[in-house]
């Protein structure tokens, strides 16, 4: 599979490609086109774009560089040391003391008998941390603080989103039923948090260099706005089936687009591949504690608005959204029940969980391309979601069209498919929370006028009970 480009806006695009407008970019196939070898800067030319960038309103990357000294490289390098000196002590006092040989008195046959007891403890024992290995692996990751982190540095970049009380909503359910309104957020979708947490937390060197990501579409424009405001390079890399919208407002910033695969976690392993031979510098969607981190902001503000919190309804897709409200809501209350909202077409992270592994299957067309395809399968989100995700509830086109009709009716809002899928979710199994205190993530607004009037004009091919 070849990749396809599609030209940037901009005459001013540092890695534009001199190619003809894609128009046909959701396509499957895109075997047509060769492929481009990526172009390289000059480090003259580098300072000039991060100088020419002082001017914005947007703070340079100066800067951030001195955020990064502020908030994170201090702490983190003493948190590394802690856990080094820690890591030290533990294997000292694991150590066996090497024995006392007495010539004369400790016979061959002794010691091999002390040798295959030592033998079978230690084989015992590794078995027993082999099955404790995942749960530890979790552990290390200080999801609370890294939310805390991200939250000091990227506040003043990101949008505070309402929390909206859904009369509507919470009469269906015979509940309290809160809205998260990501929909709002800059770039039309929670994305933003963790790709600015991310690229603000990149080194000097970093910085320096193509940035690199994969997307189907929110976390692409959520990158492309960063690298934009921050005057770095970047470019994206889509699968061909993306939402024509999605790709529509990633053309407003300065960063080449690249198509490549039919399904996400194709296009990612593709955009590693390519970053790790240029020596570009990979972004993550999902993969990635700084990533999460910023997702976790999500969590420090419901616990601002609202002081009592039973459970959180999130969009799941490669899961760093709800690895990083549940991280972050579960440290402070163990009890608020986190559930994982998916389209019964690409459940994706909720098979993986059932089958105790990341599993690679075909998902079906879906209202919810936001949170469809694949998952890589060295995610760190699968082993966070299953340690903190209380359940999983999967919904049918029907059910994610009834739910797109109902916020547009109810609360005169638009939601994007995967931004739909919680208030599905909640309206199929509203009877488990009746009189809880509920709130549903609205993950994103970004959806086609197309769409948009196939999702009004459909008729119910399914009765919708109660709708």
């Amino acid at each position: 599979m070849k990749e396809k480009d599609y030209p940037g806006n901009s005459e001013n695009n540092p890695l534009k490609n001199n190619k003809n407008d894609r128009s046909d970019h959701d396509k499957e196939d895109s075997s047509a086109h060769k492929e481009d070898v990526l172009p390289k800067k000059e480090e003259n030319d580098i300072e000039e774009e991060e100088e020419e960038g002082e001017d914005d309103d947007f703070e340079d990357v100066e800067e951030y560089e001195k955020e990064d000294d502020d908030f994170e490289d201090v702490e983190e390098i003493e948190e590394i040391k802690e856990k080094q000196e820690e890591k030290e002590a533990k294997q000292e006092q694991e150590k066996e003391p090497e024995p006392e040989v007495q010539v004369g008195i400790r016979e061959k046959g002794e010691t091999q008998e002390k040798e295959v007891k030592e033998t079978k403890k230690f084989q015992e024992q590794g078995k027993a941390e082999e099955k404790d290995s995942e749960i530890e692996l979790v552990d290390t990751f200080n999801l609370k603080k890294e939310a805390e982190k991200a939250e000091r540095k990227i506040r003043k970049h990101i949008r505070e989103t309402p929390l909206e009380y859904s009369p509507f909503f919470s009469q269906r359910g015979d509940c309290e039923v809160h809205l998260k309104l990501e929909n709002m957020q800059l770039t039309g979708s929670f994305k933003l948090r963790g790709t600015m947490n991310k690229l603000l937390s990149l080194s000097k060197k970093e910085r320096k260099t193509i940035l690199v990501t994969a997307s189907s579409g929110n976390h692409g424009t959520a990158f492309a706005y960063a690298v934009k405001k921050m005057g770095l390079r970047g470019i994206i890399y889509l699968p061909g089936h993306t939402s024509k919208v999605k790709v529509e407002a990633m053309k407003y910033y300065d960063v080449v687009l690249k198509f490549f695969g039919t399904d996400c976690v194709n296009t990612e392993e593709h955009a590693i591949k390519e970053a790790l031979k240029n020596n570009f510098k990979y972004i993550p969607p999902y993969n990635d504690l700084k990533i999460i981190g910023g997702q976790g902001t999500i969590g420090i503000e419901l616990k601002k608005q609202l002081e009592k919190i039973d459970a959180v309804l999130v969009p799941v897709g490669g899961g760093g959204l709800i690895s990083g409200i549940a991280g972050y809501l579960k440290s402070l209350d163990e009890n608020i029940e986190i559930i994982g909202c998916l389209p019964e077409n690409s459940p994706v992270m909720y098979e993986s969980i059932k089958a105790g592994k990341i599993i690679e299957m075909e998902s079906k067309p879906t209202l919810s391309d936001g949170s469809a395809g694949g998952i890589e399968q060295s995610s760190i989100t699968f082993d966070i979601c299953k340690k903190y995700v209380n359940d999983f509830i999967l919904v049918s086109e029907e059910e994610i069209k009834e739910a797109i009709k109902l916020v547009l009716e109810k609360h005169f809002m638009l939601i994007e498919g995967a931004g739909a899928l919680s208030v599905a979710s909640f309206m199929k199994a509203k009877e488990r929370f009746k009189g809880k205190t509920v709130v549903l993530i609205l993950s994103g607004s970004k959806i086609s006028l197309e769409k948009l009037k196939e999702v009004i004009s459909s008729e119910d091919k399914e009765n919708v009970k109660d709708l």
